[in-house]
């Protein structure tokens, strides 16, 4: 198929795009990297009256790194958050998540808020924004600038909480501070680079001791948004994770999910599929902090 007819203006810098968004009545779709929008708009998924070109708005794509947090535009590239030197000791499961993300081909079009504002529910950064908290800035001529935490962004399968008027302009990710941290990306998919039929995704900080000190994880592909578990995650802090509480953490989480079934798996086999990896995340993600704790004790 082929696109509905549609107009075009490639924005001169933000505050246009942000006229021009305001101007449509809630028909505009803003577009960057094109790597999720324009197929959904071959299919007429998606039949926007106007695309408002943000490609080439270098205001959209800053990197900015500190100790605490790191700051992206919306219109950073996969790419580029792929192979930054120092975005990965940053931001490790986020690095870990992108060897996951699409095909070489994709990342380097798609960009970083393209992905998030798409909101597909295996997507692999809204699984790691989850993860690790993420802020999200949103603007619009109207009502100026607002900031949402990840689980107030993400409302659904391929919806979020931005309005027709808005644009994601800002992800900001916490870096944890501290040693002892280790991170895991874990997905399976029917080829490398399909959407995940299922993911997990885990960060681990630990005492000296091997006690757990901090610990986020969640799942992917499994229900309408990713889902993480804050609760879970608060049951194992102080202990030393063995293989039987991760497995039955696993467990818990993936009964919790509700996949639906199509032509390449069940629901039961997409939770079987969750609890696996996400054991397999939480024991690898324990075993690098405590490796990492190992090599600092040496040190």
């Amino acid at each position: 198929m082929k696109a509905a007819p549609f107009d075009y203006v490639r924005a001169q810098n933000l505050a246009h795009a942000l006229d021009k968004l305001s101007e449509s009545g809630g028909d505009a779709k803003l577009i960057a990297g094109g790597q999720s929008l324009v197929p959904m708009m071959a299919m007429r998924l998606a039949r926007p009256a106007l695309l408002i070109d943000i490609n080439r708005l270098d205001e959209l794509k800053d990197i900015e790194i500190q100790a605490t947090h790191v700051k992206l535009g919306a219109g950073v590239r996969q790419r580029d958050l792929e192979f930054h030197p120092q975005l990965h000791s940053h931001l490790p499961l986020v690095g870990k998540g992108m060897q996951w993300v699409g095909h070489e081909q994709t990342r380097n079009r798609g960009s970083v808020g393209g992905s998030l504002v798409h909101a597909d529910p295996s997507a692999e950064l809204a699984l790691a924004a989850l993860v690790l908290e993420a802020g999200f800035t949103l603007e619009s001529k109207s009502d100026g600038r607002r900031h949402l935490k990840a689980d107030e962004f993400f409302l659904g399968p391929m919806f979020t909480a931005v309005s027709d008027t808005e644009a994601l302009t800002q992800i900001d990710w916490p870096v944890w501070q501290g040693t002892h941290v280790g991170t895991s990306f874990e997905e399976t998919a029917i080829r490398k680079g399909d959407f995940a039929m299922a993911s997990a995704a885990c960060q681990i900080q630990t005492h000296e001791d091997g006690r757990v000190r901090r610990i986020s994880f969640g799942i992917g592909g499994v229900d309408g948004t990713p889902l993480v578990f804050p609760e879970l995650a608060k049951s194992l802090e102080g202990q030393v994770l063995s293989p039987e509480s991760a497995l039955h953490v696993a467990h818990v989480a993936a009964q919790s999910s509700q996949p639906g079934s199509d032509m390449h798996a069940t629901a039961a086999y997409r939770k079987h599929l969750a609890k696996v990896l996400l054991s397999r995340a939480l024991h690898s993600a324990y075993a690098e902090a405590c490796a990492n704790t190992q090599a600092s004790n040496i040190l």
